[in-house]
């Protein structure tokens, strides 16, 4: 299994992502919101990012 490029730990369930970051939010990709559900995390369809909750199952 290939590691994401980055990931992200949050506090929320719920979360949005836009690909911004490290460069300007115009070179980004439209935001999404995306749910953390029960495995702890998920991954930006766009951009790969993974967001991982903290406390959560997949948290180490």
């Amino acid at each position: 299994m290939q590691q994401p490029p980055e990931i992200i730990r949050v506090n929320a369930s719920r979360v949005a992502c836009d690909g911004a970051g490290d460069i300007a939010p115009a070179l980004g990709h439209p935001r999404v919101y995306l749910e953390i559900d029960e495995k702890g995390w998920v991954d930006c369809g766009y951009c790969d990012r993974r967001f991982v909750l903290e406390g959560g199952p997949a948290d180490h």
